[in-house]
């Protein structure tokens, strides 16, 4: 294999943004995502932490998850109301529905998908998950997946993410695009 070309083929108008649950690979496909687009990344927790000035899981033992949902969706608005990036999502970030809409008005989304034994090996490698830190892990990660499934199932692009490098997720998406270019167009024209 060569290296990793850039895709010129694929001009996005629209932010392309990942969701899916904790532990498919979001954020590291998404930087990877970003650098063969050629555009900025984003990842929206990281984001959260730097406006807030404490970590996720400050956030969450601080202010509850309510408060940190609120806070996280107003990160999402402003990074979308930008020009074209590739952002990756919290787990837990289409379930407010302001959010959820705004996703479908203004970008691209694509849903990586993982079972349930891949998603726990890699969202408990460290203690970086608020939601996670119980007796039964996956049995947390079995209830998100049926509760958030619904709202992912939404999003313009499904991909499955498997275990191995996600390099291999990458060209999945690349490939999804490539079939769907009207995507990456602007819905809407920009304000003068």
């Amino acid at each position: 294999m060569g290296q990793a070309r850039k895709h010129p083929d694929l001009s996005c108008a629209r932010p392309v943004v990942l969701v899916g649950m904790m532990g498919v690979g979001k954020t590291t496909v998404g930087r990877r995502l970003a650098s063969r687009l050629d555009l900025p990344f984003f990842d929206a927790d990281h984001e959260i932490e730097k406006a807030a000035g404490m970590t996720v899981s400050d956030l969450f033992a601080a202010h509850g998850e309510q408060s940190f949902r609120e806070g996280e969706a107003r990160v999402i608005k402003r990074l979308l109301e930008g020009p074209p990036h590739v952002l990756a999502t919290g787990g837990g970030a289409v379930v407010n529905p302001e959010t959820r809409a705004l996703i479908a008005e203004q970008a691209v989304s694509i849903w990586i998908r993982a079972d349930v034994d891949t998603i726990v090996k890699r969202a408990t490698k460290r203690n970086t998950r608020p939601l996670l830190q119980n007796d039964d892990p996956r049995e947390t990660v079995i209830r998100l997946m049926k509760e958030r499934e619904p709202f992912y199932a939404s999003a313009d692009i499904h991909v499955d993410s498997h275990p191995g490098p996600h390099a291999n997720t990458v060209e999945l998406i690349l490939d999804a695009l490539r079939a769907r270019p009207d995507l990456l167009t602007a819905t809407k024209e920009p304000s003068s």
